[in-house]
C-alpha cells in the first residue's frame, strides 16, 4: 500500500539493488516468515513465488542481487534467506521509531503488535494536545510535542511516523528532520517537501480506495450480459459572459455582469 519515497537514487544506496526489487523484499520475507513458523525447510521459487504475488522469474532476478541462487531441484533454504532478506532490510538491529499524532490512527498503530516482531520498536508516543499527556497508549505514556526534538535526542531515534491531521503534517516534518529524523512514513493525506537526503513513504487509505473502486468499476461493466457502456456526452456550456462597463454607482465598482451571446 505504502507508494515511493521522495529523494532517492535509482538504485539502493549499500549494494545496487534496484528500488523495485527493495520494494518486493519485505513480500518475500512475509511469505517466507509463514513457510518458518510451519517448519518448512525449502521452498521453491515457483511456490515462494505464488506466495509473494510475484513470477518466479522476477523472484529469481531478485534473488540475484542478493548472491542466493538455490539449489536445484531443492529450491531455497526458508531459513537462510529469511536472515539473508532480514539483513538486507537492516531488520537484524533495532530501530526506535516515534509516532506523532496520537488520534484514532495514530492509536491503532501504536497498538500494532507487528513492529517488535519485525525488528522496530515504538520508542516514543508525541501530540500536541495537552489533554493526552501523560495518558498511556498500548503501555506507552503519551508526550508533548514541546520534547519532540529532546525524545529524538534521548532514544537516537532515526525513524518518524506521521499521523497528523493534513494541516500539520508538514510542521511536524520539518521539526523531524531539523531533529535528525531521516526517514518518514508518512499517513497524514498530503504530500511533504522534505530535503535530500531524507526518504519518506507515504501511506494513503483512500487512495488505495479509489483505486480498488476503479477496478470494481471496470470488473462491473465487464459482467456477461452487461449492457455496453455509452458515453454520454457532457452538459452543453452555458452562453459566453462577457462584462459591460457603466459608470460607477455609489457602493459598486463598476463592473457588472451581462450576459451576451458570443
Amino acid at each position: 500500500m505504502a507508494t515511493g519515497r521522495n529523494h532517492r537514487p535509482a538504485t539502493s544506496r549499500s549494494r545496487g539493488i534496484p528500488e523495485a526489487t527493495v520494494a518486493r523484499l519485505p513480500l518475500y520475507l512475509r511469505a517466507l516468515t509463514a513457510l518458518s513458523e510451519r517448519s518448512v525447510p525449502t521452498v521453491s521459487s515457483e511456490e515462494l513465488a505464488s506466495a509473494a504475488g510475484v513470477n518466479s522469474a522476477k523472484l529469481r532476478k531478485d534473488f540475484s542481487y542478493l548472491g542466493s541462487y538455490g539449489t536445484r531441484g531443492v529450491g531455497y533454504d526458508v531459513e537462510y534467506l529469511v536472515y539473508q532478506i532480514s539483513r538486507e532490510l537492516g531488520l537484524t538491529q533495532d530501530w526506535p521509531v516515534v509516532i506523532v499524532g496520537i488520534g484514532n490512527l495514530g492509536a491503532a498503530l501504536a497498538n500494532y503488535g507487528g513492529f517488535a516482531s519485525r525488528g522496530f520498536r515504538v520508542a516514543a508516543l508525541i501530540d500536541a494536545d495537552p489533554g493526552l499527556s501523560g495518558k498511556p497508549v498500548a503501555g506507552i505514556p503519551v508526550q508533548h510535542t514541546d520534547e519532540l526534538e529532546k525524545i529524538i535526542s534521548d532514544n537516537g531515534v532515526s525513524i518518524g511516523v506521521i499521523a497528523t491531521p493534513a494541516g500539520a503534517a508538514q510542521q511536524v516534518c520539518d521539526r523531524l528532520v531539523a531533529a535528525g529524523i531521516t526517514s518518514i512514513l508518512n499517513f497524514a493525506p498530503t504530500v511533504l517537501s522534505v530535503p535530500e537526503g531524507v526518504d519518506v513513504r507515504k501511506v494513503d487509505l483512500s487512495i488505495e480506495l479509489q483505486i480498488l473502486a476503479f477496478h470494481e468499476q471496470r470488473k462491473a461493466g465487464e459482467e456477461p450480459g452487461a449492457p455496453p457502456e455509452t458515453d454520454t456526452a457532457p452538459p452543453a456550456a452555458p452562453p459566453a459572459v462577457s462584462v459591460a462597463k457603466r459608470p460607477p454607482e455609489s457602493g459598486t465598482d463598476g463592473d457588472l455582469p451581462a450576459v451576451m451571446p458570443a
